[in-house]
């Protein structure tokens, strides 16, 4: 039984990292997503704290749509503590008929697992707020993250996705600035982690 209780740790924090008592909470999506609009690059503005990010900085995602409506996924960061750049690559389907609830895998982490990746809101052009929580029955795990087209956005477009978390009752008590300084565009590498 300790075996079970260990393989949901290591799923749910590898999924999500900020654990709640109770299930996942009901929380309104996009509606008709507009993949093609989302696609292109983010820089990772705000987020509850995860472990896989633990210390990143300039931390960016990256997405490409390919002919078989998959979404490519490659996240950049650069460790503050020592300053080498890292990425990792994934891919996001889309599981059901919301195209706003994608389902996200890395298939080079250790444990292979669909991570939720929905998105609750985005004008494309600015700011998007995702969303992801596994439910366990009597807990869940939680992530979110404010992303931005912009290294450092104007304080009216996080104020859009503030509204956007708020309205889905989201707690900004977990939310965490991403540091976007002394960010060389050219650190970015293509080493997996």
């Amino acid at each position: 039984m300790m075996w079970v209780y260990v393989a949901l740790l290591l799923v749910g924090g590898a999924a999500a990292q900020i654990p709640f008592i109770g299930g996942c909470p009901k929380v309104d999506t996009v509606q008709d997503l507009d993949t093609q609009k989302y696609l292109g690059k983010w820089y990772e503005a705000e987020r509850y704290f995860a472990f896989f990010e633990f210390g990143g900085k300039c931390v960016t995602a990256t997405y490409t749509g390919y002919d078989n409506g998959t979404v490519g996924v490659v996240n950049r960061q650069i460790s503050s503590l020592s300053g080498v750049a890292s990425s990792i690559q994934g891919y996001a389907t889309q599981k059901t008929s919301n195209k706003a609830k994608l389902s996200l895998v890395f298939p080079s982490m250790p444990v292979h697992f669909d991570a939720p990746y929905w998105v609750l809101d985005t004008d494309y052009s600015s700011y998007a707020v995702v969303w992801s929580c596994s439910d366990f029955g009597i807990f869940s795990t939680r992530n979110a993250w404010i992303l931005t087209r912009e290294r450092y956005p104007a304080i009216a477009v996080l104020e859009k996705a503030y509204q956007s978390i708020d309205k889905n009752k989201i707690s900004r008590a977990f939310f965490v600035r991403t540091d976007q300084k002394n960010c060389a565009e050219n650190a970015e590498t293509n080493q997996i982690v």
